[in-house]
Order: structure tokens, then C-alpha cells, then sequence
């Protein structure tokens, strides 16, 4: 009796102190006043943070990306929702890649791009050019608008299906057909390219002409400020 009654107490205590733990954690994290998590101001937006996973062009999670939490400023999300609307009337939405990026994600890639020994990911990625050209055709940098939180990496998905819609290229993809306005993909794939630049700069954004993916909020409330707060 005295040992089930200790056995209990003891579970007791250690519930407790799960919960108080979880709990400190959760209290020391404070995302910064100016940003938001995207997906509690727009509900039905999807997402696929690359870089929380292996998933990516380096193939190993990225530093920074604790938890696969899309990160916006306030002005950025706001506008974002407008597009998510509007999409949603035409039964689309919005499924995001990366936002906020800390300025330590950027950091490894740049260490990653100088190390051209490791090119595990380049048939997927890069696969007609080499690492050393990634600065000069200005894939890889020492500074991202991701970085200043009003850059987002995006594409268009079904509401119903969930079924991604074909861009012509992977996300990502280092080379010239994920080029915004490539010519050499199908009529519905430019047509699609089409839909999401239109409807992005209506709301305030302006695209990338090497990314068919990447949009900045065009008065963006940070210009010239980086962050490097992690993603949790």
C-alpha cells in the first residue's frame, strides 16, 4: 500500500514538473512585438517550412528554424491575407515555404555555398551550375529580405485537394526556369506563374524576376534592419 501510494506521488511530481518545464519554456520565448504568426491572423494558410526539415537544397535542417512556424511582421501578414481572400473566392489559397529566416539561416548558407566540396543536393537543386557561381547569379547572399521578416517564399494550392498547383520549376531550384518570367514552360504553368504575381502585387508586393516564389511587401516596415531571433 505504502508503495503504490509512493509510486503515485512520485507520477504526481513528475506531471508537475513536465507541466511548470513546458510551461518556463513556452514563457521565454517572446516573439517580437513587430511580427506574427502568419497562420493565427490567416487561418487557412498552408505551409511547408523547408528548412525546419531536410527538405531543402542544403538537406539538413537549418539553423534557427526550432519549430516549422511561419513568421511575419504585422504589415506583411496583413497584406498576405488580402491575397489569401481573394484566392479563396477562386477556391486557391496560399501554402508558404519560408518567411521570417534568422539571420544564422543565412549564415549557414553562405558557409554551405563556399564549401564546394558538399554537393549532395546539387542534382536536385543546382544541377547546371556549380556552387561557386551561386553569389554571381545572386542565389545565395550575405543578406535576405527574408531576414528584415517581410519576405515570403510561396505557391498557390487547392482548398479542396490540397494538390499544389505546377509552377514549371521545384521551389528552389537554382536556375533559369525559376525565373518569374521564363518562357520555355507550358501555357497553364505561366498562366499560373501569371495568377500568383498578379494577385501578390495588387496587395503591396513585389516579386523577385530569378524567383517565381519570393515576394517583399513593398513598403516594408524594416528596410534596412535584420533579425536573428529563432523560429520557435
Amino acid at each position: 500500500m505504502k508503495k503504490s501510494i509512493f509510486i503515485k506521488a512520485f507520477l504526481i511530481v513528475v506531471f508537475i514538473s513536465f507541466t511548470v518545464s513546458a510551461s518556463a519554456q513556452q514563457e521565454l520565448f517572446q516573439l517580437p512585438k513587430e511580427f506574427v504568426y502568419a497562420k493565427e491572423l490567416i487561418p487557412t494558410l498552408r505551409s511547408d517550412m523547408r528548412y525546419y526539415s531536410s527538405n531543402n537544397f542544403i538537406g539538413k535542417p537549418i539553423d534557427g528554424y526550432i519549430k516549422p512556424k511561419c513568421i511575419l511582421t504585422k504589415e506583411a501578414a496583413a497584406a498576405l491575407k488580402n491575397v489569401q481572400d481573394e484566392l479563396g473566392r477562386l477556391g486557391f489559397g496560399l501554402l508558404i515555404y519560408d518567411a521570417y529566416r534568422p539571420q544564422k539561416a543565412v549564415d549557414q548558407f553562405v558557409k554551405w555555398a563556399e564549401d564546394e566540396t558538399d554537393t549532395i543536393m546539387k542534382n536536385r537543386f543546382y544541377p547546371n551550375l556549380n556552387k561557386s557561381e551561386l553569389f554571381d547569379k545572386e542565389y545565395i547572399a550575405k543578406k535576405s529580405g527574408h531576414t528584415r521578416g517581410s519576405t515570403v517564399d510561396l505557391t498557390i494550392v487547392s482548398l479542396t485537394t490540397g494538390h499544389i498547383l505546377d509552377m514549371g520549376s521545384e521551389y528552389d531550384l537554382f536556375d533559369e526556369k525559376s525565373a518569374t518570367d521564363y518562357p520555355n514552360i507550358t501555357r497553364n504553368q505561366r498562366a499560373i506563374r501569371l495568377l500568383l504575381k498578379r494577385r501578390m502585387e495588387k496587395h503591396g508586393f513585389k516579386s523577385h524576376s530569378k524567383e517565381w516564389w519570393h515576394y517583399t511587401l513593398a513598403k516594408e516596415p524594416y528596410p534596412d534592419k535584420y533579425f536573428d531571433f529563432e523560429i520557435e
